[in-house]
């Protein structure tokens, strides 16, 4: 029988290869389990090789000499199948997929324990007196059995976690298991046979101890395949804990209900059973506890995320909101937007931009006392909570004005930047520091500006107009009103600006410069300026067609002239209206330099290219340099209104600079029109700086059609144009004038000329218009 034990034990021996093998194969967490598994199984087989071999050769023996030899050597084979046995276990949990980690395999070990004491006590209620099932074979003289039946309801156990509780796919954990729960219940019935001298039981636990180990290494190699990840059962309930204890207490209940007694067997099952359970609930509470702190960090962490701007690290809009709420005695909020940061954005990039406004929240945090919030609220918008009253809050922005004025070090160069502020110390703090920090932008900029009631009145007639200037079109509510523009000395009407009237029937006459902004914002220029200018032109079409030498100026938006089709629809206008193109003239303002300049230069010199003219509007105003004049492709300069009101220098004549601009723009080859002029004094100046073209309300202010047409009707010559008187020789001291010189054939160019120049000629009625137009168009030379 021993031999019979020996030959079925052998195929034992290849599955170990096996699992040495797979273990090799495999590196990290998978080699260390794979490796555990063999080592196992080399042990437990060893073992019982080792046992059987010895029984084999100890079987001459004398009889009692015999039964004391097959006690101790089942003790030694159960001694060490149950080595064999626990590596096997370790193996088992250490299986990637078995557990998430050393602390789930703690857990899952301490669970497999609560599995295992059950089934330990309800196993000896049936074994012990007075039940014992197994009546005379129950094995409680050969003690050496104990072990490795204690191993046997570990892996059961084990197994039972694995099948509820296996993070991978169950199956193949729970196969291992079972495989190592047969190896171990093997084990015990090797030892029990070679106590009992059961040769029977030998040979079966034998061949089952083989077959749990062929089961090992199948479960292992099938373990490799990739598969779908499964949830874990124990999601769903905790009746793995609750069942095991129910089972405790009705074989405890069952045991003493037929006169049974505990024994040491008894105490120690119960005693596993509480000591497992005790030890989980241990585990539990700290989990908790420890789950517990992860979420109120995690809490922490998001509501940190949720009331900060990540890049400042300064509160944001819902933390500003936050500190608004909590009561703190007279505070202040100052609102601050940084003046051309969308510039710093397009030309350096985003990173640059991020970097300045970080610094900007550098710096604004070190200026902040005890108790002060400092937040963006998106974008380049900040605030400042204070406490203080309003004096207080003022001189603060102040401060942060001027902190936040200086250079940015960014990237190897430096950055400049201003702030426009606003202040609010009562009322609703954060509309009203908003709304203050509106009127600073639209007040100039880089200046603090402190809330008044009044802007609410003014906040709401601005919404007001912008809802009812999206239907003034559809409604008529629009006309346009003509300026003339004079030939000086004469006065003689040569030109004309339309200008943009708005009458609405509630709210009566609304302002060009109340309203004009507002459709800017709005993005209603673009229509607006669309009906402007198709309606200009023809009623420059009827008046060309009645036979009136005139021509004819609209102003232009920034906004419309970066619509890269607008050069296309001026050009379908006139020609649609049949009228020429040289008798428009766009104007541009002055502001409008202060953006993009390449692309500003590219839309002028499309719109030139249709015919039209172009001028340039509010010349002096502060923004054209000298570089940008000669650049700019433009044909005419309005002199600002500023220019020609100035008062006597120091130099005792008025108005120095409408000289200098008008040489400059002769100088240029420019026509220069000096708008604004509203006494003869000014008149005076005007003329005699050498400037042919005058407007303003000493001429007359923007009339209807009808009404600049009749004064063109009377103006009107009836006869022939008398010869002008001999004009006298020039004086060196005389003014600069412009004329137009021939060139060549069909090419001619407007020069300025000196009084000493040659060919200089003073003129002494209407100067020559014709650099505004030709003779042949205009018929006023």
């Amino acid at each position: 029988m021993e031999l019979a034990g020996l030959a079925g034990l052998l195929a034992a021996v290849p599955a170990v290869a096996l699992l040495g093998q797979s273990g090799r194969r495999h590196t990290g967490a998978a080699r260390r389990a794979h490796l555990l598994l063999a080592a196992g199984g080399a042990l437990v087989t060893a073992a019982a090789l080792a046992g059987l071999a010895t029984a084999l050769l100890t079987a001459h023996h004398h009889h009692d000499d015999l039964v004391t030899g097959s006690r101790t050597l089942a003790t030694l084979m159960a001694v060490g199948m149950a080595f064999g046995t626990v590596t096997l276990l370790a193996g088992t949990v250490a299986l990637p997929g078995a557990a998430r980690g050393p602390a789930a395999a703690l857990r899952h070990v301490l669970d497999g324990l609560v599995i295992a004491a059950a089934i330990w006590f309800v196993g000896w209620v049936l074994l012990a007196r007075p039940i014992r099932i197994l009546g005379s074979a129950t094995p409680y003289q050969c003690a050496a059995v104990i072990l490795p039946a204690l191993l046997a309801v570990v892996g059961l156990g084990l197994t039972g976690v694995l099948a509820l509780h296996g993070h991978r796919p169950r199956r193949h954990s729970v196969r291992v298991g079972a495989g190592v729960s047969l190896t171990a219940i093997a084990s015990a019935g090797v030892s029990g046979g070679i106590c009992r001298r059961g040769d029977e039981l030998v040979l079966t636990s034998v061949l089952l101890l083989g077959a749990g180990l062929i089961l090992v290494a199948w479960a292992v190699r099938a373990a490799d395949r990739p598969v779908q990840v499964t949830g874990d059962v124990l999601e769903r309930g905790g009746a793995y804990a609750v069942v095991p204890m129910l089972g405790v207490v009705a074989a405890l209940g069952w045991h003493l209900a037929r006169g049974g007694t505990l024994d040491a067997y008894g105490y120690f099952g119960i005693s596993v059973e509480g000591l497992a359970l005790v030890a989980r609930q241990f585990l539990a509470l700290d989990d908790v506890r420890r789950y517990t702190v992860q979420l109120r960090q995690r809490e922490k962490h998001f509501r940190d995320l949720a009331h900060t701007d990540p890049l400042t690290g300064l509160a944001n809009r819902r933390g500003l909101q936050l500190a608004l709420k909590a009561d703190g005695g007279p505070r202040a909020l100052i609102g601050i937007d940084m003046d051309g940061f969308k510039t710093v954005n397009d030309l350096r990039g985003h990173d640059v931009g991020d970097a300045v406004l970080a610094e900007v929240g550098a710096r604004l945090r070190r200026n902040l006392l005890a108790g002060d919030v400092a937040a963006r609220l998106g974008g380049d918008e900040f605030a400042v909570l204070m406490h203080g009253d309003d004096d207080e809050a003022v001189l603060a922005a102040h401060r942060l004005l001027a902190v936040l004025g200086e250079p940015y070090e960014v990237d190897g160069g430096q950055i400049f930047l201003s702030a426009s502020v606003g202040v609010a110390s009562t009322g609703e703090l954060l509309h009203d520091a908003d709304l203050a920090l509106r009127y600073a932008k639209q007040r100039g900029k880089n200046r603090v500006e402190q809330y008044q009631a009044g802007y609410d009145e003014l906040l709401r007639r601005r919404g007001t107009l912008t809802g009812e200037l999206r239907h003034a079109i559809d409604r008529d509510q629009l006309r346009l009103v003509f300026q003339p523009v004079v030939a000086l000395p004469s006065m003689r009407p040569v030109g004309c600006e339309a200008l943009l009237r708005w009458t609405h029937p509630e709210l009566g006459p609304v302002r060009p410069d109340e309203f004009i902004p507002v459709a800017e914002e709005s993005g209603l220029i673009n229509r607006i300026g669309a009906w402007v200018l198709e309606n200009a032109c023809r009623q420059l079409a009827d008046w060309l067609a009645a036979g009136h030498d005139i021509w004819m100026s609209v102003n232009l938006s920034p906004k419309e002239l970066h619509n890269a089709d607008y050069a296309a629809q001026v050009a379908d206008i006139l020609t649609e209206l049949g009228v020429p193109p040289q008798r428009l003239v766009l104007e541009v303002t002055e502001h409008a330099v202060a953006t993009d300049m390449e692309e500003l230069v590219r839309r002028l010199a499309e719109l030139r290219e249709t015919g039209v003219r172009i001028a340039l509007d509010d010349f002096g105003a502060g923004y054209s340099s000298l570089t940008q004049l000669r650049t700019l492709p433009v044909d005419i300069l309005k002199i600002d209104h500023a220019l020609v009101a100035e008062p006597e220098s120091r130099t005792g004549t008025a108005a120095p600079l409408v000289d200098v601009v008008v040489r400059l723009g002769h100088r240029l080859g420019l026509e220069v029109l000096a708008e604004g002029i509203g006494t003869p004094a000014q008149r005076g100046v005007v003329e005699e700086a050498g400037c042919r073209l005058g407007q303003g309300s000493l001429f007359g202010w923007g009339v209807p059609a009808e009404h600049l047409e009749s004064r063109l009707r009377a103006l009107r010559p009836t006869g022939p144009r008398p010869l002008p008187a001999p004009r006298p020789a020039p004086t060196a001291t005389a003014p600069a004038r412009s004329q137009l010189v021939r060139l060549g054939p069909g090419m001619r160019q407007l020069r300025a000329l000196l009084p000493t120049d040659p060919g200089f000629t003073a003129p002494a009625g209407d100067q020559n218009v014709g650099s505004v137009d030709s003779d042949r168009e205009m018929r006023q030379g």
